[in-house]
């Protein structure tokens, strides 16, 4: 039975490592996964998805500040598995493992290495994306490739709903791969690091839409950060979050909130957007029917 060291803290991880242990040809013998951090207004410590999961499973946990000085524990591992950990992981960690470290990326490398690929894939306009596994060096997402696999992007997909559907191929190809590469039977080949592209962390104010862009655009930018971090606007001084839009065809003034037969839309450098469900600054989610009442009669 192949001994894995998991390391992972989001859902998508969660997905990856519920796969590997209902595998009988593998073992996970622990699981790295960020530390505990605060979380709401009310500042309360929440585990990540990975520690919940492992709790539940009575597999040994292991939650570093940091893996830079981190000496691996002597698990017999003969395989660390990555996906979605969020920590540089050193040199001396990726060859703890007697077959290397492998990591599940949930875009078609090169393209899009980094923190977001899901979520950039879809404020891009991408058509498809795919995961690759990779085996992993010292660089980020810059390991040889034993395998991808892709997938179509729906042009109504959003971050939430295409990692769901990315989920089952990512688990399947990884259980595949895993035992075709400890079985000696895959050779890693090269990236074709010319063809590289990086993606960013995003933050609060990567939400912010600029309506002097297509609504296309503005759509995909929803649709990408859809859950985090969202997108916004502002109606005067009040900032207002968009939480369900549609992109039309209407010729409106860019940036300019418009009431027409009860429907909402803000026009945008090539089209509009219709608002069918936001939430003003300080106040609960409302219809589009709701705001028009309140904020334009």
């Amino acid at each position: 039975m192949t001994k894995i060291v998991f390391f992972g803290t989001q859902q998508f991880g969660r997905g990856i490592l519920e796969s590997l242990m209902s595998d009988s040809d593998f073992e996970v013998v622990a699981v790295f996964t960020q530390p505990d951090k605060p979380v709401g207004r009310k500042q309360e410590m929440q585990m990540s998805p990975i520690k919940i999961l492992a709790l539940e499973k009575n597999i040994p946990i292991f939650q570093p500040e940091s893996l830079k000085n981190c000496e691996m524990p002597d698990l017999g591992m003969d395989v660390n598995v990555v996906c979605q950990y969020g920590l540089i992981i050193p040199q001396t960690v990726l060859d703890s493992a007697k077959k290397g470290s492998v990591n599940v990326h949930t875009s078609l490398l090169p393209k899009y290495r980094g923190a977001s690929p899901i979520q950039s894939a879809i404020l891009n306009g991408e058509k498809e994306t795919g995961t690759t596994i990779i085996l992993m060096d010292s660089k980020m997402d810059h390991g040889p490739i034993l395998a991808q696999e892709k997938i179509a992007i729906s042009p109504d997909d959003n971050y939430l709903t295409l990692s769901e559907k990315m989920l089952p191929v990512a688990c399947a190809l990884l259980n595949k791969t895993l035992k075709e590469y400890l079985a000696g039977k895959i050779t890693p080949q090269e990236q074709n690091h010319e063809q590289a592209t990086l993606c960013k962390m995003f933050d609060r104010e990567d939400g912010k839409a600029d309506f002097t862009k297509s609504a296309s655009e503005i759509y995909n930018q929803f649709r990408g950060l859809y859950v985090w971090p969202g997108i916004f606007t502002f109606f005067g001084d009040k900032r207002i979050k968009l939480l369900n839009i549609k992109p039309i065809e209407k010729k409106l003034e860019p940036g300019k909130f418009v009431a027409e037969n009860g429907k909402l839309f803000i026009g945008c450098a090539e089209g509009a957007i219709e608002v069918f469900k936001l939430q003003p600054e300080g106040k609960n989610p409302m219809t589009a029917e709701a705001f028009i009442n309140g904020y334009l009669k």
